[in-house]
């Protein structure tokens, strides 16, 4: 039996109909993301899949016998410099629980913007940021589990690149979606290259996994000859689209600085009073990869590039604790002192770590564990029993739980935040 769980029906209906699963007994269930924004019904996820929902929820998962098969992720974004990231923790997620991931994100899109100076109305392509294709490296490496990125189809970019009003799809801004618009209302078109390739590879999943169980085929995938093709294809295309960039030129490397750990000690030094000493952890490590972000905090795009920072650059394990860099976000402008080997943080955006607690007090009307019995409706003992066992890490907002999950320290202008062990 294979239960597929959804975001949008639609969508499920498209995988079910064009994969091997269409002759297969399948259950549908919805999603329900998080227990922050959805507290009446996430509890009753299974735990199974909790798991891969612990940083953001994907579009689809697909599980057989309490077992995730693999797990999908859709968008139609535009993916110049950090928005390709902005849903990659998703696919790290899943890979994590050794879950196959797909992502589906279209080449390039057409984008119409006003020139501020003349208000003259242009149409270009925004294509996809080809380091996106190297993040995804970096997931296979460490957990040896499928990620990979199929196109959602689109207008050929080369062939109307200096003409793309003259697009087939200019309407859809240049995107193919599915000519049945009833059943499969907002999905790529399944008759494109990318979308047949894709499908095999799905299939090629359920065969593994109908051949020798669910668990058993994981650690065989990265070797068939189908799933393989594909991850060299994705290297290809990073080599083609960088057009001799490095990756530390793309976004978002191109907002890494790297620097001596003995830089973050020093300047985390003036926290160590009242017989308070810095831990190990970010002491071990020679080298510490800053990640500047020079704006009022927030959350997208920033989540997903910090956790595709960390597979690019610092992870070289299963856990936080095997990197080779220290990971640490960077809330203003960074100085870095030499003189005094240390490092100062500007305030240009008005950025303050009482943003950051401000998101997570927020969070603090989904938490049950402060309630007596007595306070609490029937409806909200097994939601209390679930936060009895993981407290708040369901319950907080996704921007708070991936920063807390991916970076060492966090540094604003005016506080830090830092993990000791």
């Amino acid at each position: 039996m294979y239960r597929v769980w959804y975001s949008t029906e639609s969508f499920a209906d498209y995988i079910i109909d064009h994969t091997a699963l269409s002759g297969k007994p399948v259950i549908k269930n919805r999603i329900y993301e998080s227990d922050a924004n959805n507290p009446t019904r996430f509890h009753t996820m299974p735990d199974h899949i909790r798991k891969i929902l612990y940083l953001d929820a994907p579009d689809l998962i697909v599980e057989k016998d309490n077992e995730p098969v693999f797990a999908i992720e859709v968008t139609t974004e535009a993916g110049t410099g950090h928005n390709a990231f902005q849903r990659f923790a998703r696919i790290a997620a899943a890979a994590e629980n050794s879950v196959p991931a797909f992502y589906i994100y279209p080449e390039g899109k057409l984008i119409s913007r006003t020139n501020r100076k003349t208000g003259a109305a242009a149409t270009k392509w925004d294509e996809i940021n080809p380091l996106i294709f190297r993040a995804l490296e970096g997931v296979m490496s460490v957990y040896n589990i499928p990620a990979l990125l199929y196109y959602f189809p689109s207008d050929d970019i080369n062939a109307y690149r200096s003409n793309p009003a003259a697009a087939p799809h200019f309407a859809d801004k240049g995107l193919c979606f599915d000519s049945d618009i009833i059943s499969y209302s907002g999905c790529p078109d399944s008759t494109s290259d990318s979308m047949t390739d894709m499908f095999a590879a799905i299939n090629e999943i359920i065969d593994a996994t109908q051949t020798l169980g669910v668990i058993p085929a994981r650690s065989r995938l990265l070797g068939n000859v189908v799933i393989r093709n594909k991850r060299n294809q994705m290297q290809a295309q990073f080599v083609a689209k960088a057009d001799g960039k490095s990756a530390e030129q793309m976004s978002p490397l191109s907002a890494v600085q790297t620097v001596p750990t003995q830089y973050l000690i020093n300047y985390l030094s003036r926290y160590e009073t009242g017989g308070y000493v810095l831990g190990e952890l970010l002491k071990s490590r020679e080298t510490t990869a800053l990640y500047q972000i020079n704006a009022g905090f927030r959350g997208d795009p920033y989540p997903g590039c910090l956790a595709a920072i960390d597979y690019l650059s610092c992870r070289q394990g299963l856990t936080f604790e095997d990197r080779r860099s220290n990971l640490v976000m960077v809330w203003g402008r960074i100085e870095v002192d030499e003189v005094n080997r240390t490092l100062i943080i500007h305030d240009d955006k008005g950025s303050t770590i009482e943003d950051f607690f401000r998101d997570v007090k927020s969070c603090s009307r989904n938490n049950l564990l402060v309630k007596d019995y007595a306070d609490l409706g029937n409806n909200e003992i097994s939601r209390y029993f679930m936060q009895v066992r993981y407290g708040s890490a369901y319950s907080k907002v996704k921007h708070i739980r991936v920063f807390s999950y991916f970076a060492d320290a966090i540094l604003f202008p005016d506080g830090s935040l830092w993990r000791d062990a």
